[in-house]
């Protein structure tokens, strides 16, 4: 690292050097100009704030948000602290800009809330109008005339209160130096519940085209949609070269709270450098005292030259010695420690358009650098952070592998290889990889939903049946895909609540593939290293040491009774006969009682002809013998009602084993000390023999 650090040094002054040596040059230039905010900071002194505007909770709360303090009448604008080039009076350029931001406004479950969050557009300096009314939404006097240029600004509107002049509903807008909007479409917002909103604004400098994409919540399905917006804008006649940039929002007799979560804004701008203003005299010649005559100046000129080109061309002769030793000991360190990792990766890898080769400080800057507040989620291999990637301009979930894993390179090579070659819509799509001084990340598109854990079990959120069931419908439909669609067959081998990803509208994705393995199809679809997580493991597992698709199956049974229950698969803190959610619900089943088993929360709002169907189904996979486990087609085929569900036994049926002890086997699933077991099925679940008894133990852990 050391001679990785000092290469860089020698680039940067390197830089430095031809930056300085260029400085008189006739020239044109790109400037970039990007911001990028995933949270606030009170010490950060970029953000001027304004009015009852102030960064919390790593948040910028636009309007009151204290306890003891009335919320009404509430204005508050942030800004970039400097000015924005928009365009250039010299060449009559606009520039292109994008504004990505989240935000929330939550009227705290009251039906009366005002008034909206706006993000703007106003000349250099321009500060809070001095308004008492929500109306204005911190961007116009109050009372003041419609489309007057006495605030002249352009903004998007997010409102949520009907003034005089807006349509009846919730609306998002585009506004032009008045709040009556030029463009306006219905929000689907839901304001009771202050759920997180995204919003996209792309503004495109050849079409004038000001377009809006943003989120909003589909109460009847309890899902997340998209909803666009546009309307062509030149902004030159609207505004000057250079503008302030941020966000204002207003409460009056109605409130809520309005907040902005993160901000990432950028544009660009092609600028001629200013080179007209060059003096044409020269100030040692004009002097009085200096007589020196013109061929004397010639020559001073002329050696001056010579003496730059030479000095110049040893320095960077030298220069470029130097960096040549520095970039082969690096380079020869680096070759070493990937050898072992490409030997995993296959020598086709990373020749076609598969997922993105990422430097380690690309990845600790799209996530702060791993800071805890972007932290996602902690799993078994390390933990996940959210990060928001500059070139993609967009969200994502970096998957970080500690150094003190059991995941080696080993493990990661196979999750990259096998994640970058599927494609399905219900599988999370790998976008990049970084492996770099023995640092591992994997970078996934971004679930704004979370994992499907989070809402069944900390009742972070609340998911409807019809949501439910199209969950159960999608993690079955990747898992036909890596068993039969695909050219190879994927044992995923770690299917579980956690590792089942929910988008922006709730539709499933299955993810982590560090554990999962390539089978030919005709050679049965096993794989004999054992690995997953107890509860989802199904039985023969623990016997067997082998993993195959019927043992997948069975993890899907366990997650589908989950998805019905909104439990665990094992609750110790319950009474004996309910542990284990598989004998619990079998049970249930075995007595006629299939709706006690059905998640309270739903309070019977439910289709249940498809709560029958998934428990059944969910059961079947679950069965302990996997011989009688339907593959993943024939549950497909029965959750789409293709097909009548099967009859199972009233009780279920138990594994005994006829020869080896439990505890000759490893739970790591080697070859080594592993006996042949012989396993047997009983209807009966009172028929058991001391070594049923055993494993009766293992499988309700």
């Amino acid at each position: 690292m050391a001679a990785y650090r000092k290469l860089i040094n020698i680039k940067k002054n390197a830089c430095l050097v031809i930056y300085f040596l260029t400085l008189e040059l006739h020239y044109s230039i790109c400037i970039l100009f990007d911001l990028n905010f995933t949270t606030f900071d009170p010490n950060d002194k970029t953000i001027i704030y304004e009015g009852s505007a102030n960064p919390a909770s790593s948040a910028i709360q636009l309007t009151i948000n204290q306890q003891g303090k009335l919320m009404n009448g509430s204005i508050g604008r942030a800004t970039y602290y400097q000015p924005i080039h928009l365009w250039n009076k010299t060449t009559n350029n606009l520039t292109d800009f994008t504004s990505y931001f989240t935000f929330t406004i939550n009227s705290q479950n009251r039906k009366n809330y005002g008034d909206g969050i706006a993000f703007f557009l106003e000349p250099s300096g321009s500060k809070k109008p001095n308004a008492t009314k929500g109306g204005s939404m911190g961007l116009t006097l109050d009372n003041q005339a419609l489309n007057s240029t006495e605030n002249p600004f352009v903004a998007v509107e997010f409102d949520i209160y009907p003034n005089r002049w807006d349509p009846p509903h919730e609306h998002a807008g585009i506004d032009i130096n008045s709040m009556r909007s030029v463009a306006n479409v219905t929000w689907l917002a839901d304001i009771k519940q202050g759920e997180l909103n995204e919003a996209w604004i792309n503004y495109n400098s050849g079409s004038r085209n000001l377009s809006i994409i943003f989120t909003g919540f589909n109460n009847e399905t309890s899902t997340i949609v998209k909803q666009h917006l546009s309307a062509i804008v030149d902004l030159r006649l609207y505004l000057p070269e250079f503008v302030t940039v941020g966000f204002s929002a207003a409460t009056g007799n109605a409130t809520a709270i309005h907040s902005i979560s993160s901000w990432d804004f950028s544009s660009t701008l092609e600028a001629q450098q200013d080179n007209n203003k060059t003096n044409t005299q020269d100030p040692i010649a004009s002097s009085p005292s200096f007589n020196t005559s013109t061929s004397n100046k010639k020559k001073a000129k002329t050696g001056l030259a010579a003496g730059s080109g030479i000095g110049g061309f040893i320095f960077f002769g030298l220069l470029g010695f130097v960096s040549v030793i520095f970039w082969k000991k690096w380079k020869k360190g680096k070759e070493e420690e990937d050898g072992e990792f490409e030997e995993y990766m296959g020598e086709e890898f990373g020749k076609g358009t598969g997922p993105k080769k990422y430097t380690y400080a690309e990845l600790a800057h799209a996530a702060n650098n791993f800071k805890d507040e972007h932290k996602l989620g902690q799993g078994g291999f390390g933990g996940v952070y959210r990060g928001f990637l500059k070139d993609t301009k967009s969200y994502v979930a970096i998957k970080r592998v500690s150094e003190d894993s059991h995941q080696g390179i080993k493990e990661f090579a196979s999750e990259v290889t096998i994640i970058s070659k599927l494609r399905h819509r219900n599988l999370v799509q790998l976008i990049g990889w970084c492996h770099e001084r023995k640092k591992l990340l994997l970078v996934y598109e971004y679930m704004p939903n979370g994992s499907l854990d989070i809402h069944l079990f900390k009742k972070q959120s609340f998911l409807k049946w019809a949501v439910r069931y199209t969950i159960a419908k999608g993690l079955a439909s990747a898992l036909l895909y890596l068993h039969e669609e695909w050219e190879q067959c994927v044992i995923h081998r770690d299917i579980k609540a956690s590792n089942i990803m929910l988008d922006s509208e709730f539709n499933a994705k299955l993810g982590d593939f560090g554990l999962a393995r390539f089978v030919d199809h005709g050679k049965g679809a096993q794989t004999t290293a054992l690995a997953g997580t107890m509860g989802y493991l199904a039985p023969e597992c623990a016997t067997i040491g082998r993993a195959s698709k019927e043992t997948d199956v069975y993890s899907f049974g366990i997650v589908a009774l989950e998805i019905l229950c909104g439990r665990k698969p094992i609750e110790n803190k319950t009474q004996e006969n309910e542990i284990n959610i598989v004998e619990w619900v079998w049970g249930l089943y075995g007595r006629g009682g299939i709706l006690e088993a059905v998640d309270p929360r739903l309070s019977g709002d439910f289709d249940e002809e498809q709560i029958k169907c998934l428990m059944i189904v969910g059961l079947w996979c679950a069965h302990p013998d996997p011989n009688n486990r339907p593959s993943i087609r024939q549950a497909i085929q029965v959750l789409n009602f293709e097909v009548p569900p099967p009859n199972l036994p009233s009780s279920m049926p138990v594994p005994t084993y006829l020869e080896g002890p439990l505890n000759s086997f490893s739970i790591n699933g080697s070859d080594e000390g592993q006996s042949k077991n012989i396993i047997s099925f009983s209807s009966n679940i009172n028929s058991t023999t001391s070594d049923v008894s055993s494993t009766s133990v293992l499988y309700s852990r």
